[in-house]
C-alpha cells in the first residue's frame, strides 16, 4: 500500500512516520513539494503519486499568526484540503485529515460530540471548520478527526515551551480555566495506524468527523503542574506556578474555554480509544530521555 502523507515535519507527521513505516510505503510530501496553498500542486503531486491513501498532516497552525493573514490561513486549511479530497474521490481512495477542537466556542458545559454546533472564535478555528466543510462536500472516503492541545517532544509546542521556561523563571502564570485534553502527537499517530489497519481488514466503520484526544481532562495550568513534577524527577529546577484566568493572559486569537471533545463515537464505530492523558504525557517523557 502506497500513503501518501503531506507535511514532512510537523508533529503528527513525524510521530505518523515513525508508525506507518512497517504499514506501507510512504511518500512524505513538505511544503516544497506539497503547499497546500496551490491547488494546482496538490493535483500534480497526487496524480503523479497516484496513492492508495492520503493523510493530510499539514495546516497552518499558527492560531494567532492567522488573525492577520486569514487569506493564508483559509488557503492552506480550507482549499487545500478541499482539493485534496476532490483528487482523492477521483482516485477512489480514502482521506485522513486533522482537525481541531477549536471549531467550537467552548461555551458548552459538557465535553462537545461531533452533532454539536460549531462556532469558532478565531480565523484559524473558521478556516480548519471550512476545511472540514469543504472535505465534506466531496462525499469521498474520509475520516475527519478533531484532536485538542497537540504536544510532542519535536516542533513548537506547549510541552517544550514550558520545560524551557519553567527553567528560566522564578515564576510563571499559566491559565486556568481553559479546560481540555493535552494529546500527544504519539497518540493520534497510532490511533489512524489502528484505523487504517481496521479498514485494511475490511472492518472499518462509517466515513466521517470523529473527536480524537486523548481521555481525562485538565487545564492548561494543571498540564504544565504535570510538566514541572516531570522535571522535579529528573532533578531539574522548576519555577512557581501561579493559575490565572484567561482574561489575564490576552491574545490576538480567542480560546475555547470548553475544549473537551467526547471521542466515545470513535470507539464505538471503529474501536479504536485512547490512554488517559496523564499516561500518554508520561510515556511521552520517558522517549525523550
Amino acid at each position: 500500500m502506497k500513503i501518501l502523507i503531506s507535511g514532512e515535519h510537523g508533529q503528527v507527521s513525524r510521530e505518523l512516520q515513525l508508525r506507518l513505516a512497517t504499514v506501507g510505503e510512504l511518500v512524505v510530501l513538505g511544503r516544497d513539494q506539497l503547499n497546500l496553498a496551490q491547488p494546482e500542486q496538490i493535483r500534480q503531486q497526487v496524480q503523479r503519486v497516484r496513492p492508495d491513501l492520503i493523510i493530510n498532516a499539514a495546516a497552518h497552525t499558527a492560531v494567532d499568526q492567522a488573525e492577520s493573514e486569514p487569506e493564508l490561513a483559509f488557503a492552506i486549511n480550507a482549499i487545500g484540503p478541499g482539493v485534496m479530497a476532490e483528487e482523492a474521490s477521483k482516485l477512489g481512495i480514502p482521506l485522513i485529515h486533522y482537525s481541531t477542537d477549536y471549531v467550537f466556542d467552548g461555551r458548552k458545559s459538557a465535553p462537545y460530540n461531533e452533532a454539536d454546533a460549531t462556532n469558532p472564535l478565531s480565523v484559524y478555528g473558521q478556516s480548519k471548520l471550512a476545511g472540514e466543510q469543504a472535505i465534506t462536500q466531496v462525499q469521498g472516503q474520509h475520516l475527519v478527526l478533531r484532536t485538542s492541545w497537540v504536544y510532542s517532544t519535536h516542533g513548537r509546542n506547549f510541552l517544550l515551551t514550558m520545560q524551557r521556561l519553567l527553567q528560566e523563571k522564578p515564576e510563571m502564570r499559566i491559565v486556568a480555566d481553559q479546560i481540555g485534553a493535552p494529546t500527544w502527537a504519539g497518540t493520534i499517530a497510532s490511533s489512524t495506524v489502528a484505523l487504517i489497519e481496521r479498514w485494511q481488514a475490511g472492518d472499518a466503520g462509517a466515513w466521517g468527523t470523529y473527536h480524537l484526544t486523548a481521555q481525562g481532562e485538565t487545564s492548561w495550568f494543571g498540564f504544565a503542574q504535570a510538566i514541572g513534577e516531570a522535571l522535579r524527577e529528573h532533578g531539574k529546577s522548576c519555577s512557581t506556578l501561579r493559575p490565572i484566568p484567561s482574561i489575564d493572559y490576552p491574545t490576538p486569537a480567542a480560546r475555547p474555554l470548553n475544549s473537551r471533545l467526547d471521542c466515545s463515537r470513535l470507539q464505538c464505530e471503529w474501536g479504536v480509544s485512547q490512554a488517559d492523558w496523564q499516561t500518554a504525557f508520561r510515556e511521552c517523557i520517558a522517549g525523550q530521555a
